[in-house]
């Protein structure tokens, strides 16, 4: 009887579990970036913005622009992610990891400088200079229009860069806007007014005439006095912990990310390398 050769099968040098974790949360970023990304184009496309490339003056301050940008970043890091991961792609793992460690080098050095600066007032005047053309061109784009009366009303409660007198810089809320019939003149936008209890329509005159000399009631009982500057830095002290932690948690998925990328390549050019 003829001896009977038994051979080892070869098995996968790949962890499964490895390669499947990283492809269904590169998955989970994928779609979120798609639809991050779908609202941007959304909000470009409701503006006309692709065909009238002269309003693009402001760009860096439009948050449909800034969701394309964050939406289109996270949609290829998520591709890069899931399809190298599922196909075993070693080139598409190494532009994941190296695009991981671009990302996390830049907000590493972004922190660092944000801490260095902090008591130079280098932000402050950056938050300044944003807030003033937010003003100057308040009622010219929606977006940037609903920003920052999100700002004001929801987030800080607050009215204007350093008070309520700096909406005089807006055309429509200027003082001198009176000779030529604006109803806004010397007022400013309904989200710097106080909310009121069980208030159940929201009154969008509740800021006009505010500012004019001798106005009849205590303003600080319609609207907000403190300046948006101020309120972000004092919400930035009481929410710095909070802040951080979310911070160093991101960074760590990142470098997590890079890891299993990295092991994930490794295990299959050792898997090549038995084949050969």
């Amino acid at each position: 009887m003829p001896a009977v050769r038994k051979y080892r099968r070869e098995t996968s040098e790949i962890s499964c579990c490895l390669k499947y974790l990283l492809f269904t949360s590169n998955v989970f970023i994928f779609v979120a970036a798609l639809m991050v990304l779908s609202v941007g184009i959304w909000a470009w496309s409701e503006k006309d913005m692709f065909r009238n490339i002269a309003k693009l003056s402001f760009i860096a301050l439009d948050p449909a622009f800034v969701l394309i940008i964050l939406g289109g970043i996270t949609f290829l890091l998520g591709f890069m992610g899931s399809v190298g991961a599922l196909r075993e792609n070693t080139c598409l793992l190494a532009a994941y990891a190296i695009f991981l460690s671009i990302l996390l080098i830049a907000e590493i050095g972004f922190c660092a400088l944000a801490f260095v600066l902090k008591d130079k007032g280098w932000i402050k005047d950056q938050a300044t200079e944003g807030l003033k053309a937010f003003i100057r061109h308040y009622r010219e784009d929606a977006d940037q229009q609903n920003l920052i009366d999100w700002i004001q009303e929801d987030w800080l409660q607050c009215c204007g860069i350093d008070g309520p007198k700096d909406w005089d810089s807006n055309n429509y809320f200027n003082c001198s806007s009176i000779a030529i019939g604006s109803r806004e003149a010397c007022g400013v936008p309904f989200s710097c007014c106080r909310r009121r209890p069980q208030e159940l329509i929201k009154n969008k005159q509740c800021g006009y005439d505010v500012r004019k000399e001798g106005y009849a009631m205590e303003l600080s009982k319609i609207i907000y006095e403190k300046g948006c500057v101020q309120a972000g830095e004092e919400w930035m002290e009481h929410n710095l912990i909070i802040i951080s932690t979310a911070v160093i948690v991101v960074m760590f998925f990142q470098i997590l990310g890079i890891c299993f990328a990295q092991n994930l390549r490794a295990d299959i050019y050792t898997q090549k390398s038995k084949w050969h």
